[in-house]
């Protein structure tokens, strides 16, 4: 695995969820803050994304948008003042008919179709990568954009459209993908993130390699500087100046956060769990663990939301 894969990986929880909107004439909903990620592509004509506290932004056909941390917005036909984005639809009423939802026209007219969707996320385990990430992304369609990006875009419109034999299993793939290439796309144009400054250092980024391809085994500053092909001073120095702590205490906390993902989302036993994170044995794991998380694992494991996460999972 990749840092990248890691990072989302660590956080994902069941399956995305989306809804297919086509609306037109006047219209203004409203989707309130999330523990997840939300997302929006429009696939026809245009609107406006209102986030709370932020500037309006202005979505066309082939946009898409990410909100990495559930921030609260409005989405409409046209600008709205703060008396209307007040009086928006709660989104989940479009599905119930709270919002028109025309035929198909053949001029287009002002029909906007878009992809709406969520992301469950535990943030509970979430990565400083994606944790850096700002409120909104906005990913405009452009002939220079991530290529990538555009492929998944327009596989995803296809499966939308046609709803070929496969759908149910190839649309949540898509989505995934679609987190995968709005990061990447992300980290591409970002001039203030450390993160894309971390993964873009050939020392820095060989070294976390490493750690995240294999983080049972057992790691010294030594043999990282070897994988990375430096002096064991020049990784310590230049990893943690840009990762923003030493290899060895990043390697800890990954372990556990890998510990914590395995104890939620598998019905591993411990001793199996503390083998695959690299600890000699379960006490020394649950030492570990009950040190970063204030809990035992056992009492981890079982408490609030594993419920909520198991069911997401089968979902």
């Amino acid at each position: 695995m990749d840092v990248v894969s890691d990072a989302i990986a660590a956080v994902r929880v069941g399956r995305p969820s989306s809804e297919r909107v086509r609306v037109t004439g006047r219209w203004c909903a409203r989707f309130d803050p999330y523990e997840g990620a939300g997302f929006h592509v429009v696939l026809r004509g245009g609107c406006w994304l209102l986030p709370d506290g932020g500037e309006p932004v202005v979505l066309g056909a082939g946009d898409a948008v990410l909100l990495p941390h559930g921030t609260g917005h409005v989405i409409a036909d046209a600008p709205a003042d703060a008396a209307t984005a007040a009086r928006a639809v709660p989104f989940e009423r479009w599905a119930d008919g709270g919002l028109p939802r025309p035929p198909r026209t053949t001029d287009g007219g002002h029909e906007v179709e878009m992809l709406c969707g969520k992301y469950r996320l535990d943030r509970s385990r979430a990565h400083p990568l994606l944790a850096e990430l700002p409120p909104l992304v906005h990913l405009p369609a452009r002939p220079d954009g991530d290529a990538g990006l555009g492929a998944a875009l327009a596989l995803l419109a296809g499966e939308l459209e046609e709803q070929r034999p496969g759908a149910s299993l190839a649309l949540p793939s898509l989505l995934d993908l679609l987190f995968v290439y709005m990061v990447r796309a992300w980290m591409a144009e970002s001039t203030a993130g450390a993160w894309p400054a971390v993964l873009g250092d050939r020392v820095a980024a060989a070294a976390l390699r490493a750690l995240h391809a294999d983080p049972a085994a057992p790691w010294t500053v030594g043999r990282l500087a070897a994988e990375a092909g430096v002096s064991r001073p020049t990784l310590a120095r230049r990893f943690t100046a840009l990762v923003g702590r030493p290899p060895m205490a990043y390697l800890a906390w990954w372990r556990l956060t890998r510990a914590a993902a395995l104890l939620r989302d598998t019905g591993d036993p411990l001793a199996a769990v503390a083998r695959r994170v690299g600890y000699g044995s379960p006490y020394a794991l649950s030492h570990a663990f009950r040190r970063e998380f204030g809990v035992a694992p056992g009492r981890y494991r079982t408490g609030p939301g594993v419920s909520s996460r198991a069911s997401a999972s089968g979902s």
